[in-house]
């Protein structure tokens, strides 16, 4: 239960962490600008690059207020369904784009956010399908996607544990397709200190599940500490430009911040190894250098039985190490040793 395939790529506990271009709707509507972020998310090293798949009226009643965070990017003189409407790409721009990410070898997800949209992409051939953390609580969309077949990647953003316990076990009852959950909060920028990484471990605990990370703070220190926490997907936001209108271009990375951000996550990868204390290979010469061993504190005649007083302990590590002093005293030499000299087996009877 702790490893799920998407596309033939394992992931979980003991693969690589799989990183997500979260696209989202940074295209701002349009089908080049998504291209665009295709060919970024490739360059930088992704894994998949992610979009939003949506038919505006069917997310969004005309009532529906924008969030904070949406009125300070956005502004408020619109709805939040008239400002997602101008988000929307056609079910052929996806088609398009599908099409655009096989030939270039990336990996295509986008996040359905109505049971028409889930049945299009799984249509299209996507093999995974991630979960908005605005769905954790819709459980009736919840069993419609488990029912797809396609392991689901369920962003848990807003919820308690209990409500991420009540997703899943409608997510088994409906058709128990492989899960991976993702740690999230929700706010564009998240606050650092909002973001308790220690949930991942908390859920992972509880759940037995492959648990990662779907991050919306600045930067890319927090996606770091969470690949360094064990996170098997990182998911984040990033634009061409942060500087462009859209909801959630400012909690996102430029192109070269995101390649920054993977270059980290796979040295924070080759960093953590196995868990077994051993010397490395690299420390070799470092051990000869800054180890000490046994040597002659002062001249000594040959025959002379070594005293305590007649052995120093001191740089390199190349001779008889200091665990032996006890046995070294009492024997006797075979051949004169200066002071300094380090004691060798075939120096003594």
């Amino acid at each position: 239960m702790n490893t799920v395939s998407i596309s033939g790529r394992f992931v979980g506990n003991g693969f690589p962490c799989f990183i997500i271009a979260e696209a989202g709707v940074n295209h701002n509507g349009s089908l080049d600008m998504a291209y665009l972020l295709v060919d970024e998310a490739i360059k930088a090293g992704a894994d998949a690059v992610k979009f939003q798949t949506f038919r505006a009226e069917k997310v969004v009643s005309p009532y529906a207020a924008k969030a904070s965070y949406q009125i300070e990017t956005t502004g408020n003189t619109e709805s939040q369904l008239e400002m997602v409407r101008k988000l929307e790409l056609s079910y052929e721009d996806f088609r398009l784009l599908h099409s655009y990410c096989q030939k270039k070898g990336i990996l295509f997800l986008s996040t359905p956010f109505d049971e028409e949209s889930a049945d299009f992409l799984v249509e299209l051939g996507m093999p995974a399908i991630k979960v908005s953390s605005g769905e954790i609580t819709n459980l009736p969309f919840l069993a419609h996607l488990a029912r797809l077949g396609k392991p689901l990647i369920i962003s848990t953003g807003m919820s308690t544990l209990g409500e991420v316990e009540s997703a899943i076990l409608t997510v088994r009852e409906a058709g128990d397709p492989p899960m991976i959950l993702l740690h999230c909060v929700c706010n564009y920028p998240a606050d650092p200190a909002e973001v308790n990484l220690r949930a991942m471990l908390t859920m992972e605990q509880a759940f037995g599940l492959p648990v990662g990370f779907s991050d919306h703070t600045l930067g890319i220190a927090v996606p770091l500490a969470a690949a360094a926490l064990g996170a098997c997907v990182v998911e984040k936001h990033f634009t061409l430009d942060r500087s462009l209108p859209g909801p959630d271009q400012r909690a996102s990375l430029e192109p070269t911040e995101f390649r920054e951000m993977i270059n980290g996550i796979r040295t924070v990868e080759s960093a953590l190894g196995d868990g077994h204390k051993r010397p490395t290979p690299g420390e070799a010469n470092t051990a000869e250098v800054a180890r000490r061993s046994l040597v002659a504190a002062t001249d000594i005649a040959s025959g002379t039985k070594l005293t305590v007083e007649m052995i120093a302990i001191r740089r390199p590590g190349t001779g008889l190490p200091p665990v032996l002093l006890k046995w070294l005293i009492g024997r006797r030499v075979k051949v004169q040793i200066q002071a300094g000299q380090l004691f060798q087996m075939d120096l003594l009877e």
